[in-house]
């Protein structure tokens, strides 16, 4: 059950400094503690773009307005989250996420050791416990392999490890699953479910795919050309959705061979 209100965010615009239209227009959206929002819309919709300012990872360049505030009430963290150490983010290409010259137990264990203040030894022993926990297969061998030694769904979950090595309160999880196969992507989505519940997170799910947020998210929030045109409970917006482009996208996803979102959906 999601609780209290984590993050507030209020009239939000984002323009880079390339493009003649904003990426985000008028968004206010409230994130509460513990809860599972899933952000969808098309490519080019504005998702990648409110989950880096969420993450506070805007470049310096983008012009932005309006507000994002956080609870101080919450006692997880000060004044506003710090990213790496209080939001663990996860990104679709873990051919950049993942440095190519580094082993996977160095790139685990350096959250750990940035932000915790373990030592190299500490930090690889919990590297090597984050790697069984993602349900990676021999993880002490791990720990000196390269990333390019590993399949897309083996970085991912490398990835995911990494993100959550300084114990983070919220996961950003960016098109996480677009680039694996369907088998990979149901695996990552219920391990992603697993890491949230038992550390009793809060996710921010950015997707285009309306099936992985029916089986992920408590709320969703769909965006258009950069505006919020609908968010609300899961249920409520796969079986009642208020936007003719939620309409949309469902009617894009369901044929005769697709399994009722609506069963799927958290309650």
């Amino acid at each position: 059950m999601s609780g209290k209100a984590l993050c507030r965010i209020d009239d939000l615009h984002v323009r880079y400094a390339a493009s003649a239209a904003p990426a985000l227009r008028d968004i206010s959206l409230t994130i509460r503690q513990g809860q599972r929002l899933a952000i969808i819309g098309e490519s080019g919709s504005g998702k990648s773009t409110l989950g880096k300012a969420i993450a506070g990872l805007l470049p310096g360049s983008a012009r932005v307005s309006g507000d994002i505030s956080w609870s101080r009430d919450s006692g997880l963290f000060a004044g506003r989250p710090m990213p790496g150490r209080d939001i663990g983010t996860i990104f679709q290409d873990t051919g950049a996420t993942l440095n190519p010259v580094l082993t996977i137990g160095e790139q685990v264990a350096e959250g750990a050791v940035q932000h915790l203040g373990l030592s190299w030894r500490q930090a690889r022993d919990l590297a090597r416990d984050l790697l069984e926990r993602v349900r990676l297969p021999h993880p002490s061998h791990l720990l000196a392999v390269y990333p390019h030694q590993l399949s897309g769904g083996q970085r991912q979950r490398v990835a995911i490890a990494a993100a959550i090595a300084a114990n983070p309160t919220i996961l950003i999880a960016d098109e996480a699953t677009s680039a694996l196969d369907t088998v990979t992507q149901a695996a990552i989505a219920a391990l992603l479910d697993n890491l949230v519940r038992e550390g009793n997170r809060t996710l921010v799910f950015i997707t285009h795919d309306i099936g992985l947020a029916s089986s992920l998210a408590d709320e969703i929030a769909v965006l258009r050309a950069g505006q919020l045109v609908e968010h609300g409970p899961t249920r409520s917006v796969l079986s009642a959705p208020a936007h003719e482009y939620t309409r949309a996208l469902l009617a894009d996803y369901l044929d005769l061979s697709t399994p009722p979102l609506i069963s799927e959906a958290a309650s």
